[in-house]
């Protein structure tokens, strides 16, 4: 018997597209989100682009401000620093419970997406790459069988992938090379189970990819 699944909704697919929109650049930090011109530009009700913002502000990507309409998150120092604190704390959290517990299925599932990694990186597909970040992040939370960790995360997620690429696009070849790098080391603290070091790891990282987005917010700013 097939287990069904049921299509993703108009609303999500409305949120995800006004996601990555703003994930990209495409839609700035502070920006207004004009939702008939949203509609217009996606075919669709002006009530579906509403109940899509009100996802995207459960995500942390969008400010719904009474009487005045919705705004991109502002992208400041306060946020960035707010993400990673908490990334860190989450991934370093279920990461020692997947040190703890991976089976061969978990590491073969690891070193595949390593590899697609790679090869992203080396024909220089950033937004595949990006997405292919987020799914490693994803199959080490296997073991955290913890439902609010797992969906405070889910929900962190848009924003992880818009400071990444804030990183990626000031930083280049060499911020790419910098997660190939985490990745391969926190795949060897994985198998050796090594819970310190990849504690160790998990926070080297999220203290360099913070300080690159912020570099980029600052240098933007400075240009501006």
């Amino acid at each position: 018997m097939t287990t069904f699944k049921p299509r993703e909704t108009l609303t999500e697919q409305v949120a995800r597209h006004i996601e990555n929109l703003i994930a990209f650049g495409q839609l700035r930090s502070g920006e207004r989100i004009y939702e008939s011109a949203m509609a217009k530009q996606m075919d669709v009700s002006h009530g579906s682009i509403r109940e899509g913002l009100l996802l995207l502000e459960k995500r942390h990507l969008v400010q719904n401000v009474p009487r005045k309409g919705a705004f991109v998150t502002p992208l400041d120092d306060y946020f960035v620093r707010s993400l990673y604190e908490v990334l860190q704390l989450y991934l370093t959290h279920t990461g020692r419970k997947l040190v703890r517990q991976w089976q061969a299925a978990d590491m073969d599932k690891l070193e595949s997406l390593y590899q697609r990694m790679k090869g992203c990186h080396d024909n220089n597909d950033l937004l595949a790459f990006l997405e292919l970040g987020i799914e490693y992040t994803q199959a080490s939370l296997a073991y955290a069988d913890n439902y609010f960790i797992i969906s405070a995360i889910e929900d962190l997620w848009p924003s992880a992938k818009r400071c990444a690429f804030v990183a990626f696009q000031r930083g280049g070849n060499r911020v790419l090379e910098d997660n190939l790098a985490h990745v391969r080391e926190s795949i060897g603290a994985i198998k050796e189970r090594d819970e310190e070091r990849l504690a160790a790891i998990l926070a080297g990282y999220a203290e360099q990819q913070c300080q690159q987005v912020l570099d980029a917010i600052h240098s933007a700013s400075a240009t501006a």
